[in-house]
Protein backbone atom coordinates (compact mmCIF):
# COMPACT_ATOMS: atom_id res chain seq x y z
CA UNK A 1 0.00 0.00 0.00
CA UNK A 2 1.34 3.47 -0.86
CA UNK A 3 1.42 5.79 2.07
CA UNK A 4 2.23 9.66 2.04
CA UNK A 5 3.91 11.37 3.75
CA UNK A 6 3.61 14.81 5.31
CA UNK A 7 6.65 16.84 7.42
CA UNK A 8 4.92 18.57 10.08
CA UNK A 9 6.64 21.35 12.13
CA UNK A 10 4.05 22.55 15.20
CA UNK A 11 5.38 25.76 17.64
CA UNK A 12 4.55 24.10 20.98
CA UNK A 13 2.11 26.14 23.31
CA UNK A 14 6.08 26.04 25.77
CA UNK A 15 7.50 28.20 22.21
CA UNK A 16 9.62 24.99 21.47
CA UNK A 17 9.30 23.21 18.51
CA UNK A 18 7.37 19.38 17.64
CA UNK A 19 8.67 18.15 14.28
CA UNK A 20 6.79 14.90 13.51
CA UNK A 21 5.62 13.36 10.29
CA UNK A 22 2.03 12.29 9.22
CA UNK A 23 1.78 9.09 7.33
CA UNK A 24 -1.46 8.71 5.57
CA UNK A 25 -3.11 6.28 2.26
CA UNK A 26 -1.92 8.33 -0.51
CA UNK A 27 -5.22 9.36 -2.03
CA UNK A 28 -6.34 11.05 1.36
CA UNK A 29 -7.59 15.01 1.50
CA UNK A 30 -4.92 16.95 2.72
CA UNK A 31 -7.83 18.65 4.94
CA UNK A 32 -8.47 14.89 6.59
CA UNK A 33 -4.61 15.30 7.81
CA UNK A 34 -4.82 18.31 9.18
CA UNK A 35 -7.80 16.64 11.02
CA UNK A 36 -5.86 14.00 12.30
CA UNK A 37 -2.68 16.14 12.80
CA UNK A 38 -4.53 18.58 15.03
CA UNK A 39 -5.79 15.09 17.14
CA UNK A 40 -2.61 14.49 17.54
CA UNK A 41 -1.80 17.71 19.49
CA UNK A 42 -4.94 17.80 21.23
CA UNK A 43 -3.51 14.12 22.78
CA UNK A 44 -0.39 15.99 23.23
CA UNK A 45 -1.71 18.89 25.21
CA UNK A 46 -1.14 21.28 22.24
CA UNK A 47 -4.71 21.78 21.29
CA UNK A 48 -5.01 24.92 19.19
CA UNK A 49 -1.74 25.03 18.01
CA UNK A 50 -2.18 26.46 14.14
CA UNK A 51 -1.32 23.35 11.79
CA UNK A 52 -1.80 24.19 7.93
CA UNK A 53 0.28 24.02 4.86
CA UNK A 54 2.43 26.57 6.33
CA UNK A 55 3.16 24.08 9.32
CA UNK A 56 2.54 20.50 7.30
CA UNK A 57 4.13 19.52 3.85
CA UNK A 58 3.50 16.88 1.42
CA UNK A 59 7.07 15.42 1.59
CA UNK A 60 7.31 11.96 -0.56
CA UNK A 61 5.76 8.66 -0.94
CA UNK A 62 6.75 5.49 0.48
CA UNK A 63 5.51 1.97 0.86
CA UNK A 64 3.88 1.53 4.01
CA UNK A 65 5.19 -0.97 6.28
CA UNK A 66 3.00 -3.52 8.64
CA UNK A 67 2.83 -1.53 11.32
CA UNK A 68 1.99 1.37 9.46
CA UNK A 69 -0.68 -0.56 7.37
CA UNK A 70 -2.51 -1.36 10.70
CA UNK A 71 -2.06 1.92 12.06
CA UNK A 72 -4.58 2.74 9.03
CA UNK A 73 -6.73 0.21 9.39
CA UNK A 74 -7.43 1.21 13.49
CA UNK A 75 -6.79 4.96 13.29
CA UNK A 76 -6.20 5.71 9.48
CA UNK A 77 -2.98 7.47 9.92
CA UNK A 78 0.37 7.09 11.68
CA UNK A 79 2.43 9.58 13.37
CA UNK A 80 6.39 9.33 13.51
CA UNK A 81 7.41 11.56 15.83
CA UNK A 82 11.24 13.22 15.22
CA UNK A 83 11.68 16.13 17.57
CA UNK A 84 9.71 17.94 20.94
CA UNK A 85 7.40 15.28 20.70
CA UNK A 86 7.89 13.99 24.05
CA UNK A 87 5.88 16.93 25.84
CA UNK A 88 2.52 16.18 27.94
CA UNK A 89 1.24 12.49 26.71
CA UNK A 90 -2.46 12.59 27.47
Amino acid sequence: MHAAVFDTYVTTLQGGVMHFDIVVPNDTPFEQVTEWGKAYLKRKGQEGQPLTAKQCNFCHMEEANAEVEAAFKQEGYYIIEMEGCAIAQV
